[in-house]
């Protein structure tokens, strides 16, 4: 197992690292503010600067805020329209010189923190909602409850993403997220919970038993999990 290059592209920043053999950070969290616009040249160009300041890796991991299919994002609602179809781990292996895998970014948050027993949810909270199941271990692809209705009038992510953070201010935020939490408990029945992304520390309310709030770099240090 070499290095690998581990990035979390989301709508506000790109967070990368090296992740050395273990899978573990051979170097600091990097942080880039996500282009405006975010189209995939603009985007690439950002990797790209970055990667070319780091020491020599052997791969590339990307989480990808949409859903993603073998390698080729069909959706990006937060960052720009060109992302439709885009071949982007082709791109990546072909910018950065390397064999490059890229799944949903909360798919990739949720292998660094999981603990592969029974079913386990992953939601992300920043510019907008990610979610991922697994099930023992196995990643359920590209579950997308941020654009599903919430109480008819919003999706999730209309209701707990960034902008309602910023309009509604961190208390009635937060009483929000205890109604969503209460909503993906009682629909998924999950053994464990994990809440993370950049807004999960903004959480002040009194956690069911089994949720738990994660840290913002397992977004990148679940990069190595695409590997093996």
């Amino acid at each position: 197992m070499g290095r690998t290059l581990s990035l979390d592209i989301g709508g506000t920043s790109i967070k990368t690292a090296l992740l050395d053999e273990r899978g573990k950070l051979a170097t600091k969290l990097l942080r880039v503010v996500t282009p405006r616009p975010a189209t995939p040249a603009r985007v690439l160009d950002a990797i790209a600067d970055v990667a070319a300041t780091l020491e020599p890796f052997d791969r590339v991991s990307a989480g990808f805020p949409g859903v993603v299919v073998n390698g080729v994002t069909r959706t990006a609602p937060n960052l720009h329209d060109e992302w439709r179809d885009f071949p982007l781990a082709k791109e990546l292996a072909r910018r950065l010189g390397a064999p490059a895998r890229v799944i949903n970014d909360a798919g990739m948050h949720g292998f660094a923190v999981i603990e592969n027993r029974g079913a386990e949810l992953v939601l992300t909270l920043g510019t907008g909602v990610g979610c991922a199941l697994y099930v023992d271990g196995t990643y359920v692809p590209n579950l997308e409850l941020a654009h599903h209705p919430f109480d008819g009038s919003h999706t999730y992510e209309g209701y707990v993403g960034l902008r309602a953070f910023e309009k509604l201010g961190k208390k009635r935020w937060n009483e929000r997220m205890e109604r969503v939490l209460e909503r993906v408990v009682t629909l998924f029945n999950p053994d464990a919970v994990y809440v993370g992304g950049g807004n999960a520390t903004q959480l002040e309310i009194e956690l069911p038993q089994n949720v738990r709030v994660v840290d913002n770099s397992a977004g990148v240090m679940g990069g190595a999990a695409l590997w093996r």
